[in-house]
Order: C-alpha cells, then structure tokens, then sequence
C-alpha cells in the first residue's frame, strides 16, 4: 500500500520559494517599469514589498538594482521610500550601480512635493561613498537654501554626513558657514537644532588641525548665541532642548547676575515631564553654582521635588536612570536629603537593580534622627525572598553601625539576624560583627556570647567562615571552646577548598597558641604541617614565615601576629573623591549609571592604568594630524613590540619558589589528621627541640623565607667614563613604512616610568601640547592618539654624526595618575642611554621628572 501523501505547505509570502523566485521578480518588474496603466502604482508596491522582505531576511537581491531604479520613476512616496530603502543597503557593496542612482535621486531633489526631495536628498547623502562626492555639493547647497523646512533640516544633517566622507569637499563648499547662518537665522527651530548639532561635531574635529575652526568652536559659546538659543528653547523638540542645555553647561558667565538670567529662563524646564530634559537642566543647575556654596545648596533642595517626581512615574529603566542621578547627589550631600529618606523606601514589585540603588541611599542618608527607622525598614528586608537583597540590607545595617549612629540597638539587631537560622542571614551578620568588633571592642563580651553558640559545620561561605575563625583566634581567652573549634576545623584542612579561610585558620591557630599554648600547641603543629605542604603559595610562606618567627623567638613571634590592636576609626572608601567629582562632571551621561568616568569604559586602552591593547593602526600619523586621517596614512605593527609578550612576563618572574629548598622539616601533606600527627614528629617550639639558629646582622629576606641563602653582594664596579654629550639631527625625517619596519625589527633597550609633575599633567590636555614641545628639542613624532587622561605617542630622533642610527621611543601617559611609561629602543645601543636621559631632560621641562 503506498504511504499516504504529504500535506504541501504553502509557500510564505517573505519567503522565497525556489532560486526562479528572484528571476521571476525581475521579470515582473521590467514589466512594470515605466507603466502608467491604472493599478500600476498598485502591483509596483507589491513587487517592492517583495523584494524589501526578501532584502530584511538575508537575501541577496541585488541583481533586482536596475530594475527597481527602473521603477522609482513614479510620483508614489510610498514606492519612493521603498526604493531609497533598497538603495542605501545595496549602494555601499555594489559603487558601480550605485551611479545608476544618481540621475533619478538628483531629479527627486528637484521635486515639487517637498516630502520627496527631502528624503530623495536624505537617501543621496546616505549613499556615503567617496565617488559620487562631488554629484552631493549641488543638491545640498539647494537644500539649505530651501523653501521648506523639512528640506533644510536634512540637508543640515546631510552636510554631516558629506564632511565625514570627504571633510576637504564640504569646508571648501562652505557649507559650515551656510550652516552657521542658519542657526542664527532660521525660522525652524528643528533646522536651528540640526545645524548647532553638525556645527559642533564638525568644527570638534576640525580645531584640531585648524586655528579658524577652533574660534568658531569657541565662538558657539558666546553670550549671544546661548541667549538666543534659551529664549528660543520651548520652540525645541525634547532631543534638541539636551542638545542646548549640553553647550549652556560649558557657558561661563561673567557674573552672579547672568547665573541667576539663565536659572530663571530654565525654571519650567525642571517640570518638564521628559526625563533627559530635566536632568540635562538640573546638570546646567549645579555647574552653574559650583563656586556659590549657599546658592548650590538651595539648588539641591530646588532639584529634589523633579527628581523625586521623576523616579515614581515612567517605566522601571527609566525610575533607575533618575535614581542613579539621584544616588549621586545624595553621596555628596546626604545630610540634605535626610528628611527625604522615606522615598528610598524599597517597594516590593520594584526590580533588585532599583532595590540596591535604594538601599545604598538609606545607608548615605542615615542619621541620628532618623536611624531608628531606617534600621527597622532594613531589619524587615533581611526576610526577604530576593536573597541577594536580603544580603543588601544586612549590610546596610552594618555600615549605619560603622557611622556611629545608634550603635547599641543595631548590635542588638545583628545579634537577633544570627538567630534566624539561615544559611546567608548568619553568613551576612558573622561578616559585620567582625568589622563591628574591630571598630567597637567593647562589644566583644555581647556579640561572642552569641557567636560562641554558632557552629562551625553550618557557616559554609569562605568570608563569613573567615569571620568566625578571626573572631575564635582574637579572642580565644573569652572563647572556652575556641581551640578546639580550630582544632577540628585544622582535621579538615584538605576539605576546605578557600585559600582565605586557610590562611585566617594560621593565623587564628598562632594567637590561640600564644593566650592558651597547652591546648593549642599539638593543633599548632599540624596547622604549619599542613600549611608547609599547601599546594596555595600565600598558604605556603605564611606557614614557613610562621614557623620560622617561632624558631627565631616566641615572644618576639607574638608581637607580630598578636600585637595589641587600636580600635579602627575609618574604614577604606572604595572609590577616591578624584573619581567622584570625575563622574559628577560627567552628570546625565552613562557615567553615572556604571558608577565610573567615561574614559574607563570608552577608551580601548584603558586596562588599568598602563595596560594598552590598541596597536599602531589606531594612530594617528604626522605632527600636526587630525584625530582621523585617510586608510592610506595609517602606520600598523604587531602588538608584540607594544605589550610584553607572554615569554618575557615569565622570565622577568624569575624561578619559581616550589624548586626551592628551605631548612624547615618537610611535612608530608597526606597525613595532616590529628590521629596521624600523634604519631609524626610535631614542632614543639622549644628551644632544645629546634634547629640551631643564629641571627645575622644582616638577613636577606630570602633567606627568612627559605629560599636559598643570601648571596653577598659583588664589589661595584668602578663607573665607566662619561659619554660624550649626544647630538641630535633636528631635521631628522622618516616615513611611516620604514618606522613600522624598524619597530618591528628592534627589540625593547631600555622601558621607564616615570611621574608626571602637576604642571606637565596640567599642560597635557592634547597631544598636538606634547609634539610640539619635543619638536624644539630636535625629537619627532611619527604618531599620536588618544584623549585625555590617556595619551599615546611614538617618537623618533636621528644621531646627527650618524644619519643612519634612529632612536625610536613609544610613550605612554596617563595624566588622571600623572603617570608614564617609556620604551626606548635604538640602532646604535651604546649611546642609548644617553639618548633616554636627553628624553627624559625633554619632558621635564613640560613637569616631567
């Protein structure tokens, strides 16, 4: 019996059905390529529905270019909008027929309907290749000059777009000029926001190279042109009224009375009910007053009721971007929003992002008016089902204990969370209590009442299990089971997998030893057997330095590990006041969400403060260079020569300390049990049962760690003659190909750091600072890139006796660390050094020392 027949599934109208299915859609539209029959205009928009799905989902209908060129010729917008939506896709990978489109998209920008030479000009310009540059000048001078103002508005943009294909075409058409005018004289408010929008970006890039366009850069903030843009800025849609309020922050007034004219015309501004506007206005608010103590305060209370507006209405993302905003101010002022605290309040159907923000702001605002009921909030968090918050609000409650406010009854708290019976609550608290211990001894004889009771079995996370230990190990003598605890914890050495938590139980066991050294001392030995044979290298040299102290002598052993301890005043701020003025410079950017400067998340060098990953490509070439320059000017080479490789990094190591030998027994780390060291020889650290050991005069620290012993050192040499002074070709010249080829042929001679003086770091704001500088001591540049604080450079100079011996230098500076690094490498090696000491002499008369 044959198999029953398959259903056949009908084809999807955006899929195709078979390779004929392109074919047969340039059949139909070469058909209807030109028709004027009724129903034409109709089957056209079929056809290029089509064709725009199949070109949505990945498939190649170029082929169709032609004809569907062909078919624009219609007065359609909707078949006109398709095809410059097919044309700007396929125009960048095809140039050649990209000149097809040229006669029809030049016609349309002289249409009569405004709305089609709009977007026929918008589609022109988006073609965006550097040969058909000079069919854009003509439609985009018609274009500004245009009756309409959608037409200007994309020709403004358009002008854009023309200077980053060619920049030399649009400054020599003038365009920038044209476009200055405008803003100054538009009718258009959205024509005005365009052309302030391109001004800045294109006279930006163009100050760097030209003296002309840095004035005019300057002149957009002048008195003028920033009043008549704020008495104009309600004509602004939402986009363009940021846009105003970005260049107003860079305004510097002259006096206290333009502050207060530009506060008042931006008033309704901060009831303005979208979000971006307001914060934009608030960041206009607070540097305007920077300089006004009095008057800054009042605008912190004036900005509270917008902000506080802002974050119960909209969507969850945006009540997290105000809060951010919000959270920031309240770091710097919290005392002003202590009577807000309410608002921070956590509500349940919040996300955990926005409860953190929250609960940190609780933590800033915290007083001794409003302690009590902050710390009750927070005790009511710690049941939370979101665990993570639940950790957020313990821990919260602690850094309001570490403020000094109402300490007794938030010690009473933290001691009921260790009560609870759950794992994280007890890790959280045991975590807190420590940190409580170190501030507020006197507490110790109520939190180890409590602590005592808990069992070592339950606490499983590595800090928290720290905690306990260093809380068994200090105060042991109040403790009566406190050695026995570090005991069955040392019978579990190999089970625990946390180098943290062996390295507390070391140093634990030790000032156990040293209060109660009967019951201690056969657990003592263990420890250091078992820490001796620790795979853990931080385990291991502390065990030997451990052991190596007791041999030296007990007493002095314990006024190392067992000092008497002052109660801490000021635990360590995890971010500096540099970087938090830094992200408050940088208000209503992304920087005050991520909670980090701009530079450590947009520059691609910025690994730390000396790691750099960009090679010589991304460099701009010439002394007097723009920031971007032609494919052809680039200077490209290995990141091998600018980064120390793999093998160099392992070398510069030196051997590992595993090979060592050192002088203290060595312990077989599988029998580390207390019933197997009943049986093995144990250090009983008394004087007849040690190693002879005498004190030297002088000890290497090599030698206390059991790494060999130290090697006296050889008699200095008697130093060489001084070297000629060096004498450098100030014309010296080198192309970029042969720079690349030497760089990648000479190895690293000589690297430096060095610090930066204030006044170099100061003076650094762009490269061009530092080219010319090292210019006028006959030492070239070749490349330079990068923005501030991050600056990279490569430097040559030429021996004057010797044209063929180059120096090559790379350096980097970091002026946010007034930092820099320096890689010297040389054809003629034996006047290298003389040659890094006439660079280094350079620099310091820019600050450098």
């Amino acid at each position: 019996m044959a198999p029953p027949a398959l259903p056949q599934k009908s084809p999807s109208p955006s899929q195709p059905s078979g390779k004929g299915e392109v074919a047969d859609l340039k059949i139909q539209l070469r058909q209807h390529a030109g028709s004027r029959a009724p129903g034409a205009d109709d089957a056209k928009r079929e056809l290029f529905k089509k064709v725009i799905s199949y070109m949505t989902i990945g498939v190649d209908v170029s082929s169709l270019f032609s004809e569907m060129v062909m078919c624009s010729a219609t007065s359609d917008i909707v078949l006109k909008k398709m095809c410059y939506l097919y044309v700007g896709n396929y125009a960048k990978g095809n140039p050649d027929l990209a000149l097809l489109t040229i006669n029809f998209l030049q016609k349309d920008c002289r249409d009569e309907d405004p709305m089609i030479r709009g977007l026929a000009l918008r589609s022109l310009c988006s073609l965006r290749l550097a040969n058909l540059v000079e069919y854009l000048v003509g439609p985009l001078g018609s274009g500004l000059k245009d009756n309409n103002s959608y037409v200007r508005t994309v020709a403004a943009i358009g002008v854009l777009k023309l200077y980053h294909i060619s920049a030399a075409t649009c400054v020599d058409a003038d365009f920038p000029s044209t476009l200055k005018a405008l803003l100054l004289k538009d009718s258009d408010a959205q024509v005005v926001a365009n052309c302030l929008s391109a001004l800045q970006e294109i006279w930006s890039l163009e100050a760097a190279t030209s003296e002309e366009a840095s004035r005019e850069r300057e002149a957009l903030l002048s008195k003028p042109v920033i009043y008549y843009l704020l008495n104009r800025i309600k004509e602004f849609n939402e986009w363009a009224q940021c846009l105003v309020l970005d260049l107003v922050v860079k305004y510097i007034p002259s006096d206290s009375n333009e502050i207060f004219d530009i506060m008042n015309l931006l008033e309704d501004r901060l009831q303005h009910a979208n979000g971006a506007v307001v914060l934009a206005t608030i960041k206009v608010f607070l540097h305007l007053t920077l300089s006004m103590t009095d008057v800054h305060q009042q605008v912190y209370e004036r900005i509270k009721a917008p902000l506080l507006t802002l974050v119960s209405s909209g969507s969850q993302e945006q009540s997290y971007a105000v809060l951010s905003h919000l959270h920031l101010l309240v770091m710097r002022a919290p005392m002003l929003f202590s009577s807000d605290y309410k608002h921070f309040y956590c509500q349940y159907n919040e996300p955990s992002y926005v409860k953190k923000l929250k609960l940190e702001m609780l933590t800033a605002v915290a007083n001794e008016s409003n302690t009590y009921e902050i710390v009750t909030e927070l005790c009511e968090y710690a049941a939370n089902v979101d665990v993570p918050i639940a950790r957020e609000s313990i821990r919260a409650v602690g850094k309001i204990a570490l403020q000094q406010y109402d300490v007794n009854a938030i010690v009473d708290r933290l001691l009921q969370f260790l009560e609870m019976e759950k794992d994280y609550v007890t890790a959280e608290t045991l975590v807190l209590v420590k940190d409580l211990l170190r501030k507020y001894p006197q507490w110790s004889h109520d939190c180890i009442a409590v602590v005592g009771n808990i069992s070592s079995k339950n606490v499983q996370e590595p800090k928290a299990k720290a905690a306990l230990i260093w809380m068994l190990g200090e105060y042991s003598q109040d403790m009566l089971d406190a050695p026995y605890i570090l005991e069955s914890l040392i019978e579990n050495w190999d089970d625990e997998h946390s180098a943290e938590v062996r390295l507390h139980l070391l140093t634990a066991i030790l000032k156990c030893f040293f209060k109660r050294p009967p019951e201690t001392q056969k657990a003592l030995g263990a420890a250091l057997a078992a820490g001796l044979a620790d795979s853990h290298q931080d385990v291991h040299d502390r065990a030997l330095f451990y052991y190596r102290l007791l041999q030296y002598n007990v007493s002095v052993a314990e006024s190392v590990v067992n000092p008497p301890k002052q109660a801490v005043s000021v635990f360590a701020d995890t971010q500096s006041s540099e970087i938090k003025d830094r992200i408050f410079d940088e208000f209503n950017s992304l920087s005050v969400i991520y909670q980090k400067p701009s530079y450590m998340f947009t520059d691609k060098e910025h690994r730390g403060p000396f790691e750099f990953s960009e090679d010589l490509g991304s460099l701009s070439v010439g002394v007097e260079s723009a920031d971007t320059v032609s494919p052809a000017q680039r200077v490209e080479a290995s990141d091998n020569d600018l980064l120390l490789s793999t093998s160099e990094k392992e070398e510069s190591r030196g051997p590992s300390n595993n090979g060592s030998a050192y002088s203290a027994p060595v312990y077989d780390g599988s029998s580390i049990s207390m019933a197997a060291s009943q049986t093995q020889s144990v250090p009983t650290f008394q004087n007849q049962a040690l190693p002879a050991y005498t004190p030297q005069a002088i000890l290497a620290i090599d030698d206390l760690l059991g790494l060999g012993p130290s090697v006296a050192p050889a008699p200095a040499a008697a130093p060489p003659p001084s070297p000629p002074p060096l004498k450098l070709n100030p014309k010296a010249v080198i192309d970029p190909s042969t720079f690349q080829r030497k760089w990648g042929q000479l190895s690293v001679s000589l690297s430096k750091e060095i610090s930066m003086g204030s006044k170099g770091a100061a003076a650094l704001t762009t490269p061009q600072v530092l080219l010319r500088h090292m210019q006028g001591h006959s030492i070239q540049c070749i490349a330079s890139g990068g923005q501030a604080p991050n600056f990279k450079f490569f430097f040559y100079a030429q021996k004057a006796e010797e044209p063929a011996a180059f120096y090559l230098v790379e350096c980097v500076v970091n002026t946010f660390s007034s930092k820099a690094q320096i890689k010297f490498k040389a054809e003629d090696q034996s006047t290298n050094h003389a040659f890094s000491a006439l660079f280094q002499s350079a620099l310091s008369t820019l600050g450098m020392s």
